[in-house]
């Protein structure tokens, strides 16, 4: 029997790797005399400071690192590069691309706001995961927590992840769901939450799943300004 997910997820291709080929992971800021700066992009987030760090004030410093983690956040100028659900099919609506790490509205929400967060590289289980992916998923998965309920206006919310088709899993490709828990919504209280992925499901709508990303982003960028700077793991 094809579910309704399966009409919308091909089986001969993977969706997530195909958002995450249309959104490359972002590069180092170019290397300047004496920087010693690794040509990895995973420098971004992960390398310890560069032995020429000395020779930056801490302000140029801070900078730096916050543009690294801005650099992750699609932009919403038009221009190459920028946010564009047409860049795969179905539509997709993205709001983080980093190194290791795709976060995009579910084109099936369960309601308003549920967001997907995924490997780049396809995993199939969370065991399939390498060091840096775990670390990096980490790192975004408390941050954009808090960008759903600040967009969303909803406090409370589910944090769930499948492992295999018997645990519910639809997409054999690592992700975790960040769902919004409304209490106003008779609808939603009356749901089975037992099993996330399957079961009848409204689809996107394009046009407010492109506003309701935009506004995701915008409130990301704000969180990574807060920051000040990138985590020292």
């Amino acid at each position: 029997m094809v579910s309704e997910l399966d009409l919308h997820y091909p089986s001969e291709s993977c969706p997530f790797c195909n958002i995450a080929q249309a959104y490359p992971e972002p590069q180092p800021e170019p290397s300047r005399k004496g920087d010693s700066a690794s040509a990895s992009s995973k420098s971004l987030l992960w390398s310890p400071p560069s032995p020429t760090r000395e020779t930056r004030t801490y302000q140029e410093e801070e900078k730096r690192e916050e543009s690294s983690l801005q650099s992750c956040v699609p932009r919403d100028d038009g221009d190459v590069g920028s946010a564009n659900p047409d860049r795969t099919s179905p539509a997709s609506f993205v709001v983080l691309a980093s190194q290791e790490v795709v976060a995009f509205l579910d084109i099936l929400p369960m309601v308003g706001g549920h967001l997907l967060v995924a490997t780049r590289h396809h995993r199939v289980k969370v065991a399939d995961m390498k060091d840096d992916e775990g670390r990096e998923m980490g790192f975004w998965l408390p941050i954009l927590s808090r960008v759903v309920a600040k967009v969303t206006g909803v406090q409370d919310y589910n944090i769930v992840q499948n492992n295999g088709a018997r645990a519910a899993q639809v997409v054999p490709h690592v992700h975790f769901h960040i769902i919004p828990r409304p209490g106003t919504m008779p609808e939603i209280k009356s749901k089975s939450w037992a099993m996330f992925g399957r079961g009848q499901r409204d689809e996107l709508d394009d046009d407010e799943g492109a506003k309701l990303a935009a506004e995701m982003r915008s409130v990301l960028r704000e969180e990574i300004e807060k920051m000040g700077r990138r985590p020292r793991l």
